[in-house]
C-alpha cells in the first residue's frame, strides 16, 4: 500500500547548533522577509528541534529539514539530508 506524500510541507535549510540527545538536534533557520510598511529586508532567526536518525551530524553542519507528523511534544521536523 502506498503512503500519501504531502507536497505542501515546509522545507527549511539551517545550521545545527546543538546535539541534544541521540535522536534530537537543534537547528537554527534564518528566514528573510520584507517589512510590510518600510520595505526593509529583515532576517529572523528561529530554532527547531529535529528528529535525527543520522549519527554523523555535527554542530555547524548545514542540513535540510522538512515538516511532518509530531515525533514528540516539541519535535515536528525531520532531517532530510546533510548539505555540508
Amino acid at each position: 500500500m502506498k503512503q500519501k506524500v504531502k507536497h505542501n510541507t515546509k522545507k527549511l535549510q539551517g545550521i545545527v547548533t546543538k546535539l541534544s540527545s541521540a535522536q534530537t538536534i537543534k537547528v537554527e533557520v534564518a528566514i528573510i522577509s520584507k517589512h510590510p510598511l518600510y520595505k526593509k529586508m529583515i532576517k529572523i532567526h528561529k530554532s527547531f528541534l529535529v528528529q535525527c536518525e543520522d549519527e554523523t551530524i555535527k554542530v555547524s553542519d548545514k542540513v535540510l529539514i522538512t515538516e511532518g507528523s509530531p515525533a514528540s511534544k516539541h519535535k515536528s521536523f525531520y532531517l532530510v539530508k546533510k548539505l555540508s
